[in-house]
């Protein structure tokens, strides 16, 4: 054997890695995110986390005990500056400030976000407070969501559900299903937007028809988490919050 001379690359600090933990029931997040980040000069490194075919208070808890190996899984020695976990209705029962604890005790992460704390970064950078609610949980995984904006200074005083605990449904709600529920509850006078909750929901073609139709902001689960990674990262980035 040859012994082959080589030498080694330094990191580009001007294109920061980034990780996402995505649901094992998830089909959206990733091809969402393919467009998000389609423009972005840092890679973004994908682990999954086990997760219910059904969405229960019960199978969103219960991922809190696998989140440190799912992180465990990004490339050793890595720093990433910013790691995504990719559930808005777990983040809120699971609580925030733990789901950072449980990944940044497994990788070396920087800053740890999830939908719920990027929507409301996302929502405080556009001065909204009160927001519709489009869902697709049922009303066990709706009421403790609600509650978790309400702390963080959201009100959702609209919000209606499609009430679908089966994640394969989820995925395959129309785009029309989710305009039409937009619209019906963002034209309440009340409210400044509307959040389309749930990262397995088809929302990235949605958001402008509704965001015409209304006259008003419109969030969604990965958009607003794909915002707030770039901007957490410093990197680049002309989507809208």
């Amino acid at each position: 054997m040859t012994a082959l001379p080589y030498t080694l690359d330094p990191d580009d600090p001007a294109a920061p890695p980034m990780g996402l933990i995505v649901l094992q029931s998830d089909e959206t997040i990733e091809p969402e995110f393919h467009r998000y980040f389609s423009a972005g000069p840092g890679p973004l490194y994908v682990t999954r986390i086990p997760s219910g075919e059904e969405v229960t208070h019960e199978t969103l808890g219960r991922m809190e005990q696998d989140l440190t190996a799912a992180a465990a899984l990004f490339p050793r020695g890595l720093h990433l500056p910013v790691v995504g976990y990719g559930c808005t209705s777990a983040s809120s029962i699971i609580g925030s400030d733990k789901v950072e604890a449980l990944v940044r005790s497994a990788c070396d992460a920087g800053v740890v976000t999830n939908p719920l704390r990027a929507a409301v970064a996302c929502a405080a950078a556009q001065g909204l407070s009160r927001l519709a609610l489009v869902s697709p949980y049922i009303e066990e995984v709706n009421a403790p969501l609600r509650r978790a904006f309400a702390d963080n200074g959201i009100d959702m005083p609209v919000f209606g559900s499609f009430g679908i605990p089966n994640e394969a449904q989820v995925v395959r709600i129309s785009a029309r299903s989710v305009i039409d529920a937009a619209l019906e509850l963002g034209r309440d006078p009340s409210v400044q937007g509307v959040f389309l909750s749930c990262t397995n929901l088809r929302t990235i073609d949605t958001i402008p028809e509704i965001e015409s139709r209304l006259g008003k902001p419109v969030l969604s689960s990965n958009q607003s988490l794909a915002w707030h990674m770039k901007t957490i990262a410093a990197t680049p980035t002309d989507q809208n919050c």
